[in-house]
């Protein structure tokens, strides 16, 4: 089961509305369950990197099947997973922004957002795996 393309626009509406609100142009990438882009959007003035980072972030939640922002603290120097951030042709980000979207307990795809703190990447994600619930 993956998420729709329907679905992912639904979710990045919810998710842009949110960076509206904290008044930060942000990328925002959907993902299926495979890590394949499904859909993208860059709000005016978002920062060009984010547009890689956001989809990145997504495809790390997926690849490891843990948000971004909770693979971080795995990453650290010492921490068991430290160097993951240099594996998988540099696709992995080790800070907060991209999130698991599940159904029924099972993935069906990941959020990345990026263009602002990584307080407000994660809460921009954050309204988009909500809204997930209401579809």
């Amino acid at each position: 089961m993956n998420i729709t393309l329907d679905e992912a626009l639904q979710l990045m509406s919810v998710s842009r509305a949110k960076a509206t609100e904290v008044g930060v142009p942000m990328v925002i990438a959907v993902v299926d369950a495979g890590g394949n882009l499904v859909a993208q959007q860059r709000m005016d003035d978002a920062l060009l990197v984010s547009v890689d980072l956001s989809r990145n972030k997504a495809y790390t939640a997926v690849a490891v099947k843990v948000a971004t922002h909770d693979l971080a603290v795995a990453a650290q120097p010492g921490a068991p997973l430290y160097g993951i951030h240099a594996t998988d042709q540099g696709r992995m980000v080790i800070f907060g922004g991209g999130m698991l979207l599940k159904r029924d307990g099972r993935i069906i795809g990941g959020i990345g957002v990026s263009g602002g703190s990584v307080e407000d990447d994660m809460a921009c994600a954050q309204a988009g795996v909500d809204a997930l619930a209401t579809l």
